[in-house]
């Protein structure tokens, strides 16, 4: 990865109804930063009363997903029989491993009212010595993270390490994943432990070195060294990054992993019903696409 700040515009996709997600990650200029290998900025979606989001039922294998949401809830469902709903602050941390079941629709509730609906979508590849561990979900509620008050700067670390503070949520390699709300003509340093980063602005606008990063926009570097951010207008970003991934991924579809056979065997596995299945959301599922 390049010792300056690259930037990366992503693709817009219109999903229906209003439903916009804008993929940064995986991208030409960078497929990965740090551990994390796949990045959506999904809305702000207004849904009406009655309607909500509806992913069916879908697996993955090798990575540990996250939502991490501004506004709105969701309701998760898996092959571990956890439920629980997302809202703002909240952290659903789900490792996928040798291979897990998920839904993600909308709570009933916000479903009946209607909801504006606006958040992050990471994956986080997993260490090839853990690809293959057993999967696992938790939930950490607002008040378990780690709360980083700078100068123009309030921070939230929602998982790994930076600044001197640990989040709770269970890692497998040295990582950081930061909410940063910022005062315009603030000046916010990176965490020093980590060798590649990125600054993803949801609103506002900063400048890194020479690159100017404005709403929608992603910028990422790699190096022990990295110029500080600065704060042109008031902004919300989000931070991330960790050490290099031990290797290069494969990813098709919702599966990551280090060779394509494990991707093929996932592949076969979903097609024959061998992943199991979600309670409480077992009457359909998304199939294998075709191509």
């Amino acid at each position: 990865m390049d010792h300056t700040p690259r930037l990366i515009e992503g693709r817009k996709h219109d999903l229906g109804d209003g439903f916009t997600v804008r993929r940064l990650l995986p991208a030409l200029l960078a497929r990965h930063v740090g551990p994390f290998v796949f990045f959506d900025h999904m809305g702000p979606a207004d849904f009406a009363p009655g309607k909500g989001m509806d992913v069916r039922p879908h697996p993955h294998i090798g990575l540990a997903t996250i939502t991490w949401l501004f506004e709105g809830a969701i309701r998760h469902r898996d092959s571990l029989g956890s439920l629980a709903d997302i809202r703002p602050g909240e952290v659903n941390w789900m490792t996928a491993g040798r291979g897990i079941v998920h839904s993600e629709r909308t709570p009933p509730d916000e479903r009946r009212d209607g909801q504006r609906l606006h958040g992050i979508q990471l994956w986080v590849a997993l260490p090839r010595e853990d690809a293959e561990v057993a999967p696992e979900f938790h939930h950490h509620g607002a008040d378990e993270l780690p709360r980083i008050r700078r100068d123009g700067a309030d921070l939230l670390l929602i998982a790994g390490t930076a600044y001197g503070e640990r989040s709770p949520v269970k890692v497998f390699a040295p990582m950081f994943l930061i909410e940063a709300n910022l005062a315009e003509g603030a000046t916010l340093d990176w965490p020093g432990e980590h060798a590649e980063r990125g600054v993803y602005v949801v609103e506002g606008e900063v400048r890194w070195g020479e690159v100017a990063v404005g709403a929608d926009r992603m910028a990422v570097q790699g190096g022990s060294a990295a110029a500080p951010l600065h704060v042109r207008a008031p902004s919300r970003v989000m931070l991330f990054g960790g050490a290099p991934l031990d290797g290069e991924r494969h990813l098709w579809w919702n599966f990551v992993a280090s060779s394509r056979e494990r991707i093929e065997r996932a592949k076969s596995d979903w097609a024959a019903g061998h992943f199991g299945v979600v309670p409480g959301d077992d009457k359909e599922f998304i199939p294998l696409p075709e191509h």
